[in-house]
This record gives structure tokens, sequence and C-alpha cells, in this order.
């Protein structure tokens, strides 16, 4: 396949808070980004096409000529692979009525052209799409099992102080595993490159450790379960993804969510998935700008890029946090806490923006990654497009 450009379609408003720092393809499901799984699956170059405030960062130069043009929600799996391949110049796909991959070039993806193009209908079943942020937990397991199709020629070999049940443990390069208990027989488990599992952990796949990230002692992880590179997780998590660079390093309960990167969850900190009444539960659309039914019973917290929360937060049943959040002080928060907002249940002011670049800088140094004027540029974009939704 020759070149291929991932673009951010009308998802990207719906999966907000978690793509406003990121284009919809850099999200990360199963063990992947969904940019490094296209990677993974065709033999061309994969470009970005993206929002205004986020190009400078993640897109490059794109080709000009002809060429297949995807929206980055869409997972790639052979059935649609083929689909886009048997593509002409001037067709496209749709799903539910929307173009999720085209024959064209850039400039019909800009002036909106390609909307014009002789369409087909993709039956339902034949793609799989992240419209949501719910979508990332409720697919995981797919995600990984599918993404583990590229590392079933990693070893499993463990030391005696470990029990492992079934055979579908993969463990990476330089990868550390001790006295833990790790249960494939549920689903494949993942540890990835120079990851850590501690002491004392539990572990029921599916599930997946990204390179460089910990398990702190004693954590007990129920799959489908992803914890993105470079995080420290401990205390009690089930069915969450972690995108990378995110903490919660101790004991509390993560359920059914989905964390950005450089989040800090503070001790004993929990998340209601599960409404006493066992009711469908409502999260906030940027979309709607109100509270919609999710179609979940069962749906935790989603936090955008650099939020926190102090010791013993409680986040009630479909909470949204924004990006640069700082969350403190007793009681259930609201469910949702627009970006770069500073409080708690009783009061939210605004988070200064300057100040918020000092502590990201700080955060971000402490893992060897600069926190540059690029990064800068996207937070004051974001800051002044969640204006209306901060006091």
């Amino acid at each position: 396949m020759a070149s291929i450009v991932l673009f951010d379609g009308p998802a990207a408003l719906d999966l907000q808070p978690l793509t406003f720092t990121r284009p919809v393809c850099h999200l990360r499901i199963g063990i992947y980004t969904i940019a490094e799984k296209w990677s993974n699956h065709v033999s061309g170059e994969v470009f970005i096409h993206t929002r205004p405030h986020l190009k400078e960062k993640f897109q490059s130069d794109l080709p000009t000529d002809t060429g297949l043009f995807v929206d980055g929600s869409v997972l790639p799996t052979a059935t649609f692979i083929q689909l886009c391949y048997e593509l002409g110049a001037g067709e496209a796909i749709t799903s539910a009525g929307q173009f999720v991959a085209f024959k064209g070039t850039v400039a019909q993806l800009e002036d909106g052209s390609y909307k014009n193009f002789v369409t087909s209908e993709i039956d339902a079943g034949l793609i799989v799409e992240i419209n949501t942020p719910a979508d990332i937990f409720s697919l995981n397991g797919f995600a990984l099992e599918q993404d583990l199709e590229h590392l079933m020629h990693l070893p499993a070999e463990l030391d005696d102080s470990n029990i492992i049940f079934g055979s579908n443990l993969y463990v990476d390069e330089g990868a550390r595993i001790m006295a833990s208990t790790i249960n494939t027989e549920t689903g494949p488990v993942y540890i990835g490159k120079n990851a850590i599992v501690e002491e004392g952990c539990t572990i029921r796949g599916p599930f997946a450790l990204c390179e460089g990230a910990t398990l702190k002692m004693g954590a007990k992880i129920y799959g489908p379960t992803t914890i993105g590179p470079f995080s420290k997780v401990s205390g009690e998590v089930s069915n969450s993804v972690i995108q990378g660079y995110s903490n919660k390093g101790h004991d509390g309960f993560l359920g059914n969510s989905v964390l950005g990167e450089w989040c800090n969850l503070g001790a004993d900190s929990n998340t209601s998935n599960l409404k006493n009444n066992y009711g469908e539960v409502k999260v906030w659309s940027y979309r709607a700008k109100e509270l919609i039914k999710s179609g979940k019973i069962f749906h935790g917290l989603v936090m955008g890029d650099h939020s926190k929360c102090s010791i013993n937060t409680m986040f009630n049943t479909g909470t949204v946090v924004g990006v640069n959040a700082n969350i403190f002080g007793a009681d259930f928060p609201p469910k949702f806490v627009p970006s770069f907002s500073w409080g708690g249940a009783t009061k939210m002011t605004t988070y200064d923006l300057d100040k918020s670049f000092e502590v990201a800088k700080a955060v971000t140094t402490r893992r060897d990654v600069d926190f540059g004027k690029q990064d800068q540029d996207i937070m004051q974009s974001i800051f002044d497009m969640t204006k209306e939704f901060r006091t």
C-alpha cells in the first residue's frame, strides 16, 4: 500500500478532553496508539492530518498526490484494510453516514470536496471505531489481543518467585517481574520493554504494561486494562486505559476509566463506575454541551492530560475532567470539571496559565521530557477554547 493519511474526523470532538492535546490517531488502545497500529499493518508511510492548534507538533509535510485517507478513529483490521485497497480515485467508504476512508488528495480533504465522492456504506460489523472515551475501555480487550499478533515471538521466561496460570504471557526485553501472580487464562498479558512488576502484584488478563511502566507492590489488576508507557500504578484497577506518563501510585480504585498523559491521582482516590440503581450512566458531551446518556452501565472517570487530584478524591460515576485541572477538597467534585479549573465541590476558579506551565515543566522534566513552546502553544489554545465552560 502507498502512503496513508490519518485525519481527524467528527470523533475528535466526541473524544474530548483526550483529543484536546493529540490527534485522534495518537490515542492508545490495546498496546499501541491507533497510528502505530496502522504502521504495523501497512507497508506505506503513515502521515497525520490534524486540527489547526495541533499541526505544528503533530503534522509533517503531507503527500500532494492522490492517496488513501482514513479517519484516525478507525482501527486497522484485515477486512477494512482490504476494502481500502480496493478504493479507486474519487471513491469513499462511509460508516453510519460518516466518511471513514477515501482515495483523494489533501486539497480535497481540506476543502471538503471528498464528500462528493462515490460512496459505499460499510456494514457495522466490518469496522472498529473509537467514537467516545467509553469505546477505549470497552474495546481495549479486542485491541490488545489484536496488537499481540505482532509480539507472539516474545518469550515468557520468569524466575521461580512468580506464579503463572496459562500460556499467554509475553515479556519484552529488559522487563522485570518479581514474586507476582499472573493469570493469562482469562486473557493474554504483555509486559513491555523495561517495564517492572514489583512484588506481590496480582494480574488477570487481558493486560498490557507498556514500555518503562511500573506496577507497584501489591497492585490488583483486572483486565482488559492497559497501563501506558512510563506510568506508575498501584491499588486496584479494572478495565481501564492509561495513555502514558501518568501516576496512580497508591491505593484506591480506578474502574472503566481513561486517563490521559501526565495525570496524577492522589493516595486513596476512588472512582465510582456503577450507579447504586444500576442505571445508565450520563457523561458530559462537548458536542451537546450537557450531560448525555453514555449507553453504559459501567462508566468511570475520563481525565484529560496534565490533570491532577489530591488525596482521598471521590469521583462520581461518569465524571469527565478536562485538561490541566487541579482538583482537591472534600465531597464529590462536579461530574464535569472544565479544563484549567482549580478547586473542588464547593468552589472552582481558573487555574493560572503561567502557573500551569511551571507545573507541567516540573513534572515532565522528572521524566526527561521537554515541555516546550509547541506544548505551551497547544495549552494556550485549549485555555482559550474552553473559556466558555469555566465560571
